[in-house]
C-alpha cells in the first residue's frame, strides 16, 4: 500500500495511525467547566513531553458525531486547569464508560461509578482510586484542524503530583508490578503491561557539559 493520506477519508486515515501507533498510553482527564460542573474523559492521544518543567500533553478530537468540540477541551480552554488521572487494570471499566458522548450536563464520575478526590492545586478533582494524578494548568493549546478528522494539542505543566505509596518504589520509581497500566490498542482492543524485557541502551558518544546548565 502507498498512498497520500489526502486521498483517503480521515476515518481510514484514523484506523490506519491508530492501528500502526501503539500501544498508547492513556490520559484519563478531568476537568471543570465555568460553572464548576465536572467531566471526566479517556485520551488515548496522550503522552508526556518533558520534565523541566514537567510538562505533558493530551489531544481531544473533534466529534466525528456532530462535529463539535470535547467538553474536555472547552472546559480546559475556560478554566485553563486539568488532571491526569492514570488508568490501571481494576479502572478500565470505569474509564471505558467515561468515554461516552454526551451534553455537558452528564458528570461522566456518577455515570462511571469513579469516586472523586479532592486536588492539592488545581480546581478539577481527581479520581480517587487512581494511584497517579499529575494536577495540571494549560501552557498552551495549539488547535491543528476544527473539522471532523481534526484535533488540538493541549500542553499542560505538571505542578503538583500524587503517587500511592503502595505503586512506588524508594522516592522516584513506579513499581509497574503495582501498579497494573492500561494500553490503548485499535478499536475497542487494550493491552495489560504484562509481558516486560530490557535492553541496555547504547552509552553515549556527546561529552558531558561541564559546569551547571545555562
Amino acid at each position: 500500500m502507498e498512498v497520500s493520506p489526502e486521498t483517503l477519508p480521515h476515518s481510514s486515515v484514523y484506523k490506519l495511525l491508530t492501528g500502526a501507533i501503539l500501544p498508547r498510553p492513556i490520559g484519563w482527564i478531568s476537568s471543570l467547566d465555568e460553572d464548576g460542573r465536572p467531566n471526566l474523559a479517556p485520551f488515548s492521544f496522550f503522552n508526556v513531553v518533558c520534565s523541566r518543567p514537567a510538562t505533558v500533553v493530551f489531544c481531544p478530537l473533534v466529534r466525528g458525531t456532530d462535529g463539535g468540540l470535547k467538553d474536555t477541551l472547552r472546559n480546559v480552554r475556560a478554566t485553563g486547569e486539568f488532571v491526569v488521572n492514570i488508568v490501571t487494570e481494576e479502572l478500565v471499566e470505569a474509564m471505558n464508560l467515561s468515554s461516552v458522548e454526551a451534553l455537558p450536563e452528564l458528570n461522566e464520575f456518577e455515570f462511571s461509578g469513579a469516586a472523586t478526590s479532592p486536588s492539592t492545586a488545581v480546581r478539577p478533582p481527581r479520581v480517587a482510586e487512581s494511584p497517579i494524578h499529575f494536577e495540571c494548568r494549560v501552557r498552551q493549546i495549539v488547535e491543528i484542524s476544527d473539522q471532523p478528522g481534526g484535533g488540538s494539542l493541549v500542553i499542560g505543566t505538571v505542578v503538583h503530583i500524587h503517587v500511592d505509596e503502595r505503586v512506588l518504589i524508594g522516592t522516584d520509581k513506579i513499581d509497574l508490578k503495582a501498579l497494573k497500566p492500561i494500553g490503548r490498542l485499535a478499536g475497542g482492543g487494550y493491552v495489560r503491561v504484562t509481558d516486560i524485557f530490557e535492553i541496555e541502551r547504547p552509552k553515549s558518544q556527546i561529552p558531558a557539559r561541564e559546569g551547571p546548565p545555562k
